[in-house]
């Protein structure tokens, strides 16, 4: 594979992991649905077209019979006159009327045909829709539901992080403690036998300092246990 086709392979998976951030399958899934009522719509128009147009031919071939039924009339009275010539001439226009029935009839047929193909093709489509419309309804359900429950384990997670960090900083707080009580012991050690001498005067100051150095010990260590009490 060459450097070109490598960055293009590179580039095309960057955009696809793009577009798979910024897509909505709802959103998809909506427009999808969106066309399809398009699509079934102008089935419909279709279906109205056509109809419209035989209803139009029927009317033109009612009118024809019409003359027709007049023409046979007034080439009756002709031939009761002795004219047959007019009852000629009216069978005549008779004739050209009725090819153009027999024309009518046969666009009459097609567009019936034509009907009742749309008609059935709106029966299928209209299923097909409803179908998908319902199967639709139930991605977006699922999706929307999955979608929860990723930023509720997000949720979770950053709660637990937040945790440890709490738990390290306990860790903190109790080993200075430990330090503080190793210092305590060590200067109590220290003193009692005399490697530190008290240069403040009088044994009386220095149990007060041991004693708030006991004081300080003791609280910083209940002070730990609140902690660990509260952080657990």
């Amino acid at each position: 594979m060459s450097l070109l086709n490598r960055m293009g392979t590179v580039v095309k998976a960057k955009m696809n992991k793009l577009m798979d951030k910024v897509e909505d399958p709802r959103e998809t899934l909506d427009y999808s649905y969106q066309k399809q009522l398009e699509l079934l719509q102008n089935v419909k128009r279709g279906v109205a077209e056509v109809t419209t147009s035989k209803k139009r031919l029927e009317l033109q071939k009612a009118k024809l019979n019409q003359n027709i039924d007049k023409l046979n009339g007034q080439a009756r009275d002709a031939v009761k006159a002795g004219r047959e010539d007019l009852a000629r001439l009216a069978l005549e226009r008779k004739g050209g009327l009725m090819s153009q029935i027999q024309s009518l009839e046969q666009q009459i047929a097609d567009l019936n045909k034509e009907q009742e193909k749309l008609q059935a093709t709106e029966k299928r489509l209209s299923t097909k829709v409803e179908s998908f419309r319902t199967k639709k309804e139930t991605i977006k359900a699922q999706y929307s539901a999955a979608e929860a429950q990723v930023k509720i384990t997000e949720s979770v997670t950053g709660i637990s992080e937040e945790m440890a960090d709490v738990g390290l900083a306990v860790q903190r707080a109790e080993g200075k403690i430990d330090n503080m009580k190793a210092r305590s012991s060590a200067l109590d050690e220290l003193l009692e036998q005399g490697t530190l001498e008290d240069f403040t005067g009088g044994e009386d100051d220095i149990e007060r300092e041991l004693a708030k150095i006991s004081a300080t010990s003791n609280i910083e260590s209940e002070l730990a246990s609140l902690k660990e009490e509260v952080g657990k």
